[in-house]
């Protein structure tokens, strides 16, 4: 779905010109954000956009731990990344009065627990990560996880897996029907040894094409947030979104002032304009996600409210957030990953 695209040389000398007056350095998902309200950003302010891309939240933490940050005013992490750059100091706070348009925040996510009082974000979009099926493949119960850990043979070995651990390791444990940041060793020995017998099952990990995978029929099964899942239902119909009785993930993307901020200003401007409703419905109409800003409704697209990806069915399983684990916890699923992706 989304891809890195930039390196560290290309960010070292990018990094000159974003010191220029006048400019705005955006770090964000790729595919996630119109070109036309870039251009409207700049119209209005003057200032000249550039932004690189990534295909995870791990990739963005590990691209600005090697080096990036200091490059880049924002980025656009998920809700358990926003906690995780914060106890990292990856982050600045935006002081009182800094964001005149802070009261359009949508109450629910005026103070999340990942981000208290809004001190370093602002929401963006939310949604929730599943998986899709294509059912002129498979004709069987696609609403639970064994599709991806589990698959029946119609299936096997026509699966792409997103490349972004904590969506694959949230489902995983929902399957399981163990704690996400588990430290029990025998949870966590099945954890492992579920993923790799469900791995030889898979094609791909694949993110950044994973509405393509799918709807070109590479692969029968993906796993995909609802927005890109309604696009690519757009494009082929027999394709539907899963929600297992499990669970499965939701999330709240956010736009974050990031440490040494070399146009911080130019930041909260973005900032505010994005909590204008008339501009973060625009993202929420060519992303097909959720906002969390008051005054949407006269400027969001009418189908998205019938969305049968952002409608969870009666006998949809508990939605959850991914955690954020402590850091010796982590450790030890970085280790499952890297293994997984050998």
């Amino acid at each position: 779905m989304r891809r890195l695209t930039t390196t560290a040389i290309a960010l070292v000398l990018s990094a000159t010109s974003a010191f220029a007056e006048g400019n705005l350095v955006i770090y964000h998902w790729f595919e996630y954000i119109p070109q036309a309200l870039l251009d409207k950003f700049s119209e209005e302010t003057g200032v000249t956009v550039t932004m690189d891309t990534y295909d995870s939240n791990e990739a963005m933490l590990a691209s600005l731990k090697a080096g990036a940050l200091g490059t880049y005013d924002v980025a656009v992490p998920t809700d358990f990344m926003v906690k995780i750059m914060a106890q990292d100091g990856l982050l600045d706070t935006i002081a009182d009065g800094e964001l005149k348009n802070k009261a359009n925040i949508a109450s629910e996510w005026a103070d999340p627990s990942f981000d208290p009082g809004r001190a370093h974000s602002i929401p963006y979009q939310w949604g929730s990560s599943s998986f899709m099926v294509d059912t002129a493949t498979y004709g069987g119960d696609i609403d639970t996880t064994d599709i991806l850990f589990n698959p029946p043979k119609e299936l096997s070995n026509r699966i792409n897996i997103q490349d972004s651990q904590s969506d694959l390791f949230a489902l995983a444990a929902l399957h399981l029907g163990i704690p996400q940041c588990s430290t029990d060793r025998e949870q966590l020995k099945a954890l492992n040894d579920m993923l790799q017998a469900a791995k030889e099952h898979w094609t791909s990990f694949n993110s950044d094409t994973a509405k393509e995978v799918l709807v070109s029929g590479d692969v029968a099964v993906g796993q995909i947030t609802h927005g890109f899942a309604a696009k690519a239902r757009s494009e082929k119909d027999s394709l539907k979104y899963a929600f297992p009785t499990e669970g499965y993930v939701v999330w709240m993307d956010n736009v974050v002032l990031l440490k040494d901020a070399p146009n911080r200003e130019n930041a909260l401007k973005f900032m505010d304009f994005l909590l204008e409703p008339e501009n973060i419905a625009a993202v929420a109409n060519y992303a097909r996600y959720g906002t969390g800003v008051t005054g949407v409704g006269d400027f969001l697209d009418p189908e998205l409210a019938t969305l049968p990806e952002a409608n969870p069915p009666a006998n949809a399983g508990t939605p959850v957030f991914v955690e954020a684990c402590d850091e010796a916890t982590q450790a030890v699923y970085d280790q499952i990953w890297t293994n997984l992706k050998k």
